[in-house]
């Protein structure tokens, strides 16, 4: 067979323009088409898909790639090659186009990088693991953020990219835990109640102070580690004895005795470092020490004690007007003058033990609110007291009461930083121009759908109250039906069918099959089911009242059924502000909350959808059940403001989808779109969806194909 002719120069200059979209970017390509005439058609088809794919992220990116790929086509292999276009790409969704350039120019780096990657932990990949993690410490929320070395600046852990001093990614990802603790510890023990940079400063040898306190507060640090998270601990010196750390000499081992005991604090680590400066030397840093940055740590320190008097001097007005005003509790007013507020049996051992405090005003105990304590304990982590004068009330001239109004959340902030994403669910989102997945792309949070306590509920009833009694009665008996089974070996009665095939066998001289019967057996049902709801504007009017009041019919009706379900929200705008709305989850019983929820659904912004289905798939998969599936209530296809429009958002819907299969839910959309048929079958497949022509009808059959669904 003839081989196939490669592309000619011209050929390929014609994909490239297309490609690189020379009408608007005035790239050049002609040399580059030139070189790639002289390859292989295989080398040429490669090479040019790659181009695509990088270009579909940005065109410059694209152009660079095929610049660099000429060269190093023979030096690397296809496995490494589209690793380095990956990494490339994914760099341009964190941190964009010109860090991205980069990972392309400096195609060496990135080589060097993915030798160490086969073994190390990638702070990309643990990153979200991590942040729950340090979420679950005690003390201050830290957030996570990506710098050369580890430090804290008692508000943020910062980490290196990767981490490969051990033999492989697990025992790795262990040594970022342990680096995560020991800066939480740090923040969460009272390293920084003293002015470290004060006391730098005044050292006669300042490196030498930083290098030895930082050795001694390590240890006074591991035993805290030690009391508080023993496991970890435990850990921590597995790690120590992988990497053949070096055994404390005996001055050392005396030292780490005087800082083991529970009552030891920062002070008693500056003692010693005072005490033992000109005759001791600091010992070999631990790998998961990383830096101390006493100057950069004292600035945030300082903003955030400003910032924490204020707050608490404002809530204490607040709790003093409420108590004045008899909200709280009723009580004589103080004489004037009579400082007010003072806190009574503060654990004294605060820096080591959990924070307890009782808060009294005029004498009286009163139970702070959470936000209260959250605010104290983090006073308490900096200054190891809360002074006299924290506890006075803000006066007229301090007190804001705008401090006490609730703020919605900017989308925004969550993406400051590399990995500021707090309190929101990380999601990939399927790139089909790329072809792979682009790396924690959507931020999801979670909200309650305010509840709506008016008479939708009631109409609804009354509206369709003869279809309601009919489905009940209809979803009883699925809930109390028989199974009849048929090839039993023994039964109440004879399975004509197999008696029938079991004679023919016979009469060909074969062996009759002992299985003839029929047999009743109760149905026992195992069922979750997730609705997901299309709350995007779209759905404003009719739509929306239609959605409601099928929720409504088929609460009514499964609450006679038995089976397990929960009913969730979704839109968004745009992937920073992906949105779940829970109206009502698995454990929650169908009362006049949830009721008002499902009154109080109304439309929001887009219909990204991918996002949605990945994040429902967590909640069944957290149910224990047989069946689980998951049914989508929508108006439309996949659509946002953004890139997601189009081809893009259909093709990641339908990657979800495929994902949601592979759990073994089993997905079903119900649309009232005249145009679904177009794309609905390459999401969903044939036989997984319902058109509903008619908005009205919708309440009539959510309720009849859900019947359909599971038995």
């Amino acid at each position: 067979m003839k081989n196939k002719r490669s592309l000619s120069a011209k050929e390929i200059q014609k994909r490239l323009d297309i490609y690189l979209d020379v009408e608007f970017t005035f790239y050049h390509n002609e040399k580059q088409a030139e070189i790639l005439a002289a390859l292989p058609l295989t080398q040429q088809q490669y090479i040019l898909a790659w181009v695509q794919r990088t270009a579909s992220t940005h065109h410059e990116l694209g152009y660079q790639f095929m610049a660099h790929i000429i060269d190093i086509l023979n030096d690397i292999d296809a496995q490494t090659i589209e690793a380095w276009a990956l990494h490339a790409m994914d760099t341009y969704d964190v941190k964009g186009l010109y860090p991205a350039l980069e990972v392309i120019r400096n195609v060496n780096n990135f080589l060097q990088l993915s030798h160490e990657k086969e073994a190390g932990a990638v702070l990309e990949d643990e990153a979200a693991i991590l942040l729950h993690f340090v979420h679950g410490l005690s003390g201050r929320k830290l957030k996570l953020e990506q710098a050369e070395q580890a430090y804290t600046d008692t508000e943020t852990i910062f980490l290196p990219a990767l981490v490969a001093p051990l033999e492989n990614k697990k025992q790795n990802f262990k040594l970022y835990k342990v680096m995560v603790a020991y800066l939480w510890a740090q923040a969460r023990f009272g390293t920084y109640q003293i002015d470290l940079q004060q006391q730098v400063e005044k050292s006669e040898n300042p490196e030498k102070f930083i290098r030895l306190f930082h050795a001694a507060e390590t240890l006074r640090l591991e035993h805290c580690l030690a009391r508080e998270l023993p496991g970890l601990y435990r850990q921590l010196e597995e790690i120590k004895s992988q990497l053949d750390v070096t055994l404390l000499d005996k001055q050392w081992q005396t030292i780490r005795q005087q800082l083991s005991n529970e009552t030891s604090t920062v002070k008693d680590t500056l003692d010693i470092v005072n005490k033992y400066l000109h005759q001791l030397e600091p010992f070999e840093p631990y790998c998961y020490q990383g830096l101390l940055q006493p100057e950069l740590t004292a600035r945030v320190m300082q903003a955030r004690i400003e910032d924490e008097k204020k707050q608490l001097k404002n809530i204490l007005r607040k709790l003093q007007d409420d108590f004045d005003e008899g909200k709280e509790l009723k009580s004589p007013q103080s004489l004037p003058g009579k400082e007010r507020f003072d806190l009574k049996d503060i654990n004294e051992q605060n820096s080591q033990q959990d924070f307890t405090m009782e808060l009294m005003l005029d004498d009286q105990p009163i139970t702070p609110p959470d936000n209260v304590k959250n605010l104290m304990s983090s006073i308490l982590q900096d200054l190891g007291e809360i002074p006299e004068e924290y506890l006075v009330a803000a006066g007229d001239g301090e007190y804001d009461p705008s401090f006490f109004e609730e703020k919605e959340d900017d989308p925004d902030e969550v993406w400051k930083g590399t990995y500021h994403e707090e309190g929101a669910f990380l999601y990939n989102e399927w790139d089909f121009k790329r072809q792979n997945y682009r790396k924690n792309w959507c931020a999801v949070r979670e909200k309650m759908v305010k509840p709506i306590y008016d008479d939708f509920v009631s109409k609804t009833m009354s509206k369709h109250g003869r279809l309601i009694r009919h489905l009940r009665k209809t979803f009883e008996a699925m809930r109390d039906e028989n199974k009849l089974l048929k090839r039993q070996t023994n039964g109440d009665e004879v399975d004509i069918d197999a008696y029938v095939e079991a004679l023919a066998d016979a009469q060909d001289g074969s062996e009759m099959s002992e299985r003839l019967y029929m047999q009743m057996q109760r149905h026992e049902r195992n069922i979750a089911v997730c609705f997901m709801v299309d709350m995007s504007g779209s759905t404003k009017g009719w739509i929306n009242d239609a959605e409601r009041e099928a929720l409504i019919l088929l609460c009514e009706s499964l609450e006679s059924l038995g089976d397990r379900y929960a009913i969730y929200g979704f839109s968004g705008m745009a992937r920073k502000r992906c949105e779940i709305y829970t109206i009502k989850e698995f454990n929650d019983n169908y009362d006049d909350e949830v009721k008002a929820r499902i009154s109080g659904i109304e439309p929001k912004d887009y219909t990204r959808m991918g996002f949605a289905i990945r994040h429902l798939n967590k909640k069944l998969l957290d149910v224990d059940a047989k069946t689980r599936i998951l049914i989508t209530i929508s108006d439309g296809k996949p659509d946002d403001y953004d890139s997601y429009r189009g081809e893009y958002g259909i093709e990641d819907t339908r990657r979800a989808l495929i994902e949601t299969r592979r759990e073994g839910i089993h997905p079903y959309c119900i649309t009232i779109d005249s145009e679904a048929k177009e794309y609905l079958p390459h999401m969903y497949g044939a036989a997984a969806y319902t058109v509903i022509d008619e908005v009205r009808e919708l309440p009539l059959k959510v309720s009849d194909i859900y019947r359909r669904l599971t038995t």
